[in-house]
This record gives C-alpha cells, structure tokens and sequence, in this order.
C-alpha cells in the first residue's frame, strides 16, 4: 500500500471510514461481519481507520475499540466528537451538535474507554457548532493535546475561513470534508487553504455515498437509510443523475478497472496530500477499493472524467435545508 501524510503521522493513502459498519446505509452488520472487515483491512496494509462518537451514537468507536485495540501500535486512530446522540424527552437518542469545551472533554473521554486506548492519534471536530466560536471549541481540543488524551487536532466540513481562524489557536493536522467526482465543494477555496497551511485533507463518501458503485434502488433504501433525506437520491433527481453513469462505466471499462476503483483512483490523483476513506460492509468490497491505489490514470483519462462526472452535472443538493445548515463548507 501506498503510504501518504495524515498530519504528523504517515498512512496508507487509503484509509478506512468506520461509519457504514453500524450507521448511515441501513441496518447495521453483525459484530462478526465488522470483525472481519476491520481486520482484513489491518491485514491488507490499511493503517488509517475513521470513526466518530456519532457512528451508531457510540457503536463503532466500540467495535474498533474491541477488534482493534490489542493492534494499536500498527495503525493511526482517528475519532470525531462534537456530534453526538443524546436522549430526549422519550429517552430515544437523537443527534445533536455541541461544539461547547465542556462538551466535547467529556465526548472525548468516553470515546477513549470505547476504543480501549489511552490516546486517539487524530480527534477532529465533527461538526462546527455556530452557537461556539470556533475558537473556544478548537481550544478545548488544544487542552485535551496538552493532557495528552489527543494527539492532534482535525476539523470536519468547515471553510477555509473557519479552517484559518482554528488554525491560529492550535495548528490543525488535517481537515475532513466530502469530496467525490460528484461532489467539489473543496476546489472551491478550502483545498487551497489546507495546502498554504500544511493542512492534510481527508476525503469522505469518495464513492459518492455509493452513487459511483453502480446503479441503486433508491425506492427500496432502508427507513434509516440517511439518503432518503438527501436530494440528490429523491427519486426524480436520482433518474436524472442515473444517466450519468454509462459513460462514466465505460470509462472505468476503458481504464481496466471498476467504477468504484476509478472513482478513489482520481482522488488519489488530486495530489499527494489527499486521503480518501471508503467505507464498506463487505470484505469482497474493501479489497476492490483497496486495489486502486495501484490505478494509473493519465492526463487525457483525468480531463474527460472532469466532463463526464461533475457536480455541475448533478441534479439536487448533496443536503437538505438542515444539513446545509450545519455544514459551514462553501458553495457554489
């Protein structure tokens, strides 16, 4: 496996994203199946695994806590507080953004007794809370570097006004926000911004929440399928981008490889500080996505991708009116 920079640390340039397992696209897997999807990436070379307090409201952290944990030295943690469940009147957990120093302190100390360690390599601010400034949230995390419960800091779904001004408190290692062939908020100003300050950048949903993979039934997504709720997989929208994919397919056809792999292959091609984390369910599918690091794509391949797949060429928001809400990334 290719080895890139994720802050100070060095890791495969294809990490794993820890959210599907137990979150996000349905049902979640058994512990069995999420055993042996962590460990074969372990065992495949992958040295970057993603989670977050919020991934089935503690579930993940868990379960790379219990199947990862007697590893610990042979891969970089990265965790994500700020988001979180918290019962309501019902007692029924529900998500909640609070970026308050208090808050994430204590968000912090219970996701190290959840991943069985003394200390998570990267902890990233899941979600800016507007109500905190910036500053005040990003200093609590300074605190928690100095005690030495984190390493180093990350941010989620920010600007790069909003990366600045973090990074004037305590230097941020790297900063995390959705970036596909379909989705290029980054390019518009906070890619930029994380090269002129050192800042490494992850990239999240890199298959496009699946899009990429191959045709979806999106009338036949689970109740707690998270897109159902995006536009761009309402069903008229969803047509609309559908015709996409042919040319798109025959391109992966052309290059040698699978949609999925072609898709994580341009990442990697962005620049050597870009680090996607695919996550996946099925073993079968994490070693695909592992196979495209070694996908060569060349210039003329990379400039007719750029007219075949573009958000600009995408029918709907990637959120909803809340969800754009509380991301704080640009936008056209």
């Amino acid at each position: 496996m290719q080895q890139r920079a994720l802050g100070p640390f060095t890791v495969s340039a294809i990490g794993l994203g820890c959210m599907n397992i137990c979150h996000a696209y349905g049902q979640p897997v058994s512990e069995q199946q999420a055993q042996r999807v962590l460990l074969t990436a372990l065992d495949h070379g992958v040295t970057h695994f993603d989670t977050a307090a919020l991934y089935g409201f503690g579930a993940s952290e868990t379960l790379v806590g219990k199947f990862l944990s007697q590893h610990r030295s042979r891969f970089t943690l990265a965790s994500k507080c700020g988001m979180t469940g918290v019962p309501n009147e019902q007692g029924v957990k529900v998500r909640v953004i609070d970026g308050r120093p208090a808050t994430l302190k204590a968000t912090c100390e219970a996701a190290l007794k959840r991943l069985r360690t003394d200390v998570i390599d990267l902890y990233y601010l899941h979600r800016w809370d507007k109500q905190v400034p910036i500053e005040d949230s990003v200093g609590a995390l300074a605190d928690l570097v100095r005690e030495g419960k984190i390493r180093s800091i990350g941010l989620s779904e920010v600007s790069a006004t909003t990366l600045r001004k973090a990074h004037a408190v305590h230097p941020i290692a790297a900063l995390q926000t959705e970036y596909s062939l379909w989705t290029r908020n980054p390019e518009i100003a906070v890619l930029q911004a994380c090269r002129e300050l050192g800042v490494s950048f992850v990239a999240f949903s890199p298959l496009a929440r699946g899009f990429l993979c191959g045709p979806l039934d999106v009338t036949a997504f689970d109740a707690k399928d998270i897109r159902r709720n995006m536009p761009r997989f309402a069903p008229d929208n969803y047509a609309r981008n559908a015709a996409l994919l042919p040319a798109y397919n025959a391109m992966a056809a052309e290059v040698g490889c699978t949609p999925a792999q072609l898709a994580i292959a341009w990442l990697l091609h962005q620049g050597p500080d870009i680090l996607p984390i695919p996550g996946t369910t099925r073993v079968e599918h994490l070693l695909e996505n592992l196979a495209a690091a070694d996908v060569k794509l060349s210039p003329e391949v990379l400039a007719h991708l750029d007219t075949v797949m573009h958000d600009r060429l995408v029918a709907g928001s990637r959120y909803n009116e809340q969800g754009n809400r509380e991301v704080d990334t640009e936008s056209l």
